[in-house]
């Protein structure tokens, strides 16, 4: 008797003084690129631009080599992975015209953002960047769920203050170039104005550290959102920085270098600064591109999506596959590549499902999932059966299960690819597997009939668009 009473003396002990269990909600960090190339950085095999930080991020965390977007442009993209919905669910499918007095082109008031969300669960939010989801007021980031703004509202904006930008417009014989009035629009601090900074990239990677500072001196777990717009045009760098890349003959990939360099070097102001706070261990952070590099449409940027086919604009994979990386040392494996499909409506449920939180359950259902479990190994399937597009309102489609990508685009007839032994989509396979595009059509059509048509209509690529109407669902 003596000696179980010794012994429960000594595990009571034990319990008493052994460590508890971090309980704290993580601080949650979405680091977004604007345009980036899916070989552009070094963790993805770039070799003529080097990105050390980018890569310290990689090799700390999760390295998912099917990172997904759920839209090759970037408005729906960005409508994608704030709600955690496929966009087109709520007729946000084309990049909002630039207009502050139209109250049609932006984020529907009726979606929830990550920010509302993680607000409601007790976090501090804040936005450093871009924001492209709307210009008038009522699409404001601090009435969709952000207590902190600095940036830019419109889609791009110019890196060198004072330095002219022209658009293209039109097509064919009417295309010409116009004065860019939202590519020198305001920076912004909330509502106030505030001078342009010598330039953006480095202003807005020194904007979000001084976040974090701020943050990490208060008791409430914060969520960072930094939305950098390089590497999108307009094609600018310092000079300083350009003559680093002097070994690239291609002035244009030369000044485009020089843009992901100063990139990758507020990335690593920003892990600084999260060392120096003590909060690196407890912080869960996301990068990603918000859709691939478009390297010869309008805007294209010198950008290379090796060895995927296609661009922006397209949902062949150089459209919608990115660079992709989750970290969270106190949480996740380091220096780990997960290659099952994943995407950016994970950012949400993955975030939540960290925070200790859960979702109203009077709103609509997420589409993404809680990828921890995953990519923790606990759960041996992938994360989703299967991955839908659709673009233009119909007029493209792409579907993903497992190894296999079936889409149909435009005019084209139906294409099927392996993925696993052609990840170029180089050999149509459609013919010699039609039960599979059978099935992936139908899947598609099914999930189509789920979708709402665009709530408002902009094709910055000036192609052929042909809208189903309010009642009519296009069958892929």
């Amino acid at each position: 008797m003596r000696t179980l009473a010794l012994l429960v003396c000594l595990s009571l002990l034990a319990a008493v003084n052994a460590p508890a269990a971090n309980t704290t909600p993580p601080n949650i960090l979405l680091i977004v690129a604007d345009d980036l190339g899916y070989q552009d950085v070094g963790f993805m095999g770039c070799r003529d631009i080097p990105t050390p930080h980018l890569d310290r991020l990689a090799a700390s965390g999760v390295r998912c080599t099917s990172g997904y977007v759920s839209y090759p442009v970037c408005s729906p993209s960005r409508a994608g992975f704030l709600t955690g919905r496929y966009q087109q669910r709520f007729g946000h499918e084309f990049n909002p015209k630039w207009n502050p007095a139209d109250t049609t082109h932006g984020l529907p008031l009726s979606q929830t953002t990550i920010a509302d969300s993680l607000r409601a669960a007790g976090y501090a939010t804040g936005i450093v960047g871009k924001w492209h989801l709307g210009a008038h007021p009522q699409f404001h980031p601090n009435r969709r769920g952000f207590d902190d703004f600095y940036g830019f509202l419109g889609g791009g904006h110019r890196y060198l203050p004072g330095s002219h930008v022209e658009v293209e417009v039109g097509a064919g014989k009417k295309a010409g170039t116009t004065p860019d009035a939202e590519h020198a629009g305001p920076l912004l601090r909330n509502s106030a104005e505030e001078p342009e900074p010598p330039e953006l990239t480095t202003r807005l990677g020194e904007e979000a550290a001084a976040y974090i500072g701020r943050q990490a001196a208060g008791r409430r777990p914060w969520f960072l959102y930094l939305a950098f717009n390089a590497p999108h045009t307009p094609l600018q760098a310092t000079e300083s920085k350009i003559a680093r890349f002097a070994a690239i003959t291609d002035p244009r990939r030369r000044t485009y270098a020089a843009m992901i360099a100063t990139l990758d070097e507020a990335v690593g102001g920003l892990l600084d600064t999260l060392d120096r706070v003590g909060q690196r261990q407890r912080t869960l952070i996301f990068f990603f591109s918000d859709n691939g590099g478009p390297m010869t449409k309008r805007n294209a940027n010198a950008s290379l999506n090796t060895p995927l086919r296609g661009q922006k604009g397209d949902v062949f994979e150089g459209g919608i596959r990115v660079p992709f990386v989750v970290a969270w040392p106190e949480r996740l494996p380091a220096g780990v590549t997960f290659t099952h499909p994943v995407i950016s409506l994970d950012v949400l449920p993955t975030a939540l499902a960290a925070a200790g939180s859960t979702r109203d359950p009077r709103l609509p259902p997420l589409d993404g999932v809680d990828l921890v479990p995953f990519l923790l190994g606990r759960t041996k399937a992938a994360p989703h059966a299967r991955l839908f597009w659709r673009m233009d309102g119909g007029e493209a489609f792409a579907v993903r299960e497992g190894r296999w990508k079936w889409m149909r685009t435009y005019r084209n007839a139906p294409q099927l690819y392996d993925l696993e032994a052609d990840i170029g989509e180089k050999n149509d396979i459609s013919a010699t597997h039609p039960e599979v595009t059978v099935r992936l059509s139908a899947a598609s059509a099914a999930w189509n009939r789920e979708l709402s048509p665009p709530a408002f209509v902009n094709n910055p690529f000036g192609g052929f668009i042909n809208l189903p109407g309010p009642s009519q669902a296009a069958v892929p």
